[in-house]
């Protein structure tokens, strides 16, 4: 199992940046299959297609708070299952999670028509769902979400749950402002520090960002329109920083992969909050990212770029040293970049 656990992780946390951002429009069986297709040449996509057939049938006439067809949900998360690189069996999952909960339908049901695996997994999702909504504070919290790992024997569970989490909190809008609020808080209380714990950093953000915009809409806005007024010339300062990083890698002989983007609103806004400063004050607003081949090039990078650029002290994290739990693996620094940004 522990081996089994950072294999997953260990999957997840090299795609999750190619996780695409919320898609319109229904997500159907082909799709899915040529996502599958994508990650698994050989995998088997007639599974997925039998699912989402079955999923259909469950879901029949049931429609979500929008007005849309109830299935667009399920899809929708077994598609974000998918982008995130899961076998067959998990996207087959996502797409039953629901199935015993909201239909005539029963795990064992599912368990006979598409096997064991997918029906643990099912009942798994089942049974962390029944769990977390009984959140009430900061120190229960916790405690659900060591009973949440400890309950999932298979992490394929709590990855098919914050994929429904995310997409739900995607689709809040339609629901009454208290019900909101209430997601969102459970979403910051429960579900984004179990991203974290796993690694798993996009959906880390984007549920933080969601989770900010339903609980402080006014300071959410403000920080998303002092943002959004400097796109063009952060989008420019990092282009311009890449490349002259890239430049000096390459002279160093050290091979590397380079993105680059600003720093997601709910943690900007943690530091305006911790430091008492407004977003003018917040210097550390963007993020570069350096993938490298192998231990002594990531060091050998971190020289390079603080050869360039002054670390600002007490900024450094080597999680090579002390790898994360989930044996995620990284240096982190902050440094002041040209022109002081």
């Amino acid at each position: 199992m522990a081996q089994r656990a950072s294999a997953i992780t260990s999957r997840i946390v090299g795609i999750t940046d190619r996780l695409r951002p919320q898609r319109h429009g229904h997500v159907d069986a082909d799709t899915l299959a040529k996502e599958i297709l994508r990650h698994y040449p050989e995998g088997d996509a007639e599974l997925v297609r039998r699912a989402y057939a079955y999923a259909a049938e469950a879901h029949e006439g049931q429609k979500r708070v929008s007005g849309e067809p109830y299935i667009t949900h399920p899809a929708a998360v077994a598609m974000l299952v998918a982008e995130l690189g899961m076998d067959p069996a998990t996207v087959s999952a996502a797409l039953l999670h629901d199935v015993p909960e909201d239909t005539a339908k029963r795990v064992e049901d599912v368990r006979r028509e598409f096997g064991e695996e997918i029906g643990r997994l099912v009942d798994g999702v089942t049974k962390l769902s029944r769990l977390s909504g009984q959140s009430r504070d900061e120190h229960q919290a916790e405690n659900i979400r060591k009973m949440l790992l400890a309950m999932a024997d298979d992490l394929r569970v709590v990855i098919i749950k914050l994929c429904d989490r995310l997409h739900n909190m995607r689709t809040l809008a339609p629901l009454p402002p208290e019900k909101q609020k209430r997601i969102a808080r459970q979403t910051m209380d429960i579900y984004a520090p179990l991203a974290h714990r796993l690694g798993i950093w996009q959906i880390k953000w984007e549920l933080e960002d969601l989770a900010f915009k339903y609980l402080e809409p006014d300071h959410y806005r403000e920080v998303a329109e002092q943002l959004a007024a400097r796109r063009q010339v952060r989008e420019r300062y990092i282009n311009e920083t890449m490349k002259t990083l890239g430049q000096e890698l390459e002279k160093a002989g050290i091979r590397a992969d380079l993105s680059g983007r600003a720093k997601h609103l709910w943690s900007i806004a943690q530091k305006m909050s911790r430091k008492g400063v407004g977003f003018e004050e917040v210097y550390d607003v963007l993020a570069i990212r350096v993938i490298v081949d192998d231990v002594p090039s990531c060091y050998a990078a971190l020289g390079v770029v603080h050869t360039l650029w002054p670390p600002i002290p007490g900024q450094f994290d080597d999680y090579i040293a002390v790898p994360k739990a989930n044996m995620y693996q990284s240096l982190h620094t902050a440094v002041i970049g040209t022109g002081g940004q």
